[in-house]
């Protein structure tokens, strides 16, 4: 097998594998790996902005809103403005969010990450460089996204929820 069929299916295989670790979230919890990011956000950061959500979870603003709008229409999140200050809006988790986020499995680049920061430093760097390599490769290094092993839309949560409303 040539080199470049060996590393194009280990890209499948880690396609693969974030596919099904987000099946795997979506059935247990009816999230997506962001709206989960996004509401640890929310309980790890206290009385938080929008602004300050999208700044901590590298996501837009607008992505941010987005999530959001879906996880309050699900009553797993309470927007309230804040009482020292009316021009800021902040975000909460209702009883209903939290207990979601208990029972939510690990995402998974929490086991990638304590994986990689076990490996040298020259190692990291070594594989930091050949992911951009590819990266750009692929015309992909200019893509908008946040640091999270997922796949699909951000908002949906059932894969035949194609209404386009979100």
């Amino acid at each position: 097998m040539d080199k470049h069929e060996e590393v194009l299916i280990a890209l499948r295989q880690i396609i693969r594998a974030i596919d099904l670790h987000s099946r795997q979230l979506n059935k247990s919890t009816g999230l997506t790996g962001p709206q989960l990011v996004l509401m640890k956000a929310i309980r790890d950061s206290g009385e938080v902005t929008i602004r300050q959500l999208s700044s901590n979870t590298n996501m837009s603003q607008a992505t941010a809103t987005t999530i959001l709008d879906r996880l309050e229409k699900r009553g797993l999140v309470v927007r309230e403005r804040s009482k020292l200050d009316k021009r800021k809006v902040h975000a909460h988790l209702t009883a209903e969010g939290l207990a979601n986020l208990d029972k939510a499995p690990l995402p998974l680049q929490e086991s990638f990450v304590s994986r990689f920061q076990q490996l040298d430093e020259w190692e990291q760097s070594l594989l930091l460089s050949s992911v951009q390599r590819i990266s750009s490769m692929m015309n992909a290094e200019h893509l908008d996204v946040a640091p999270m092993l997922e796949v699909g839309s951000i908002t949906q949560t059932h894969p035949d929820d194609t209404s386009g409303h979100h």
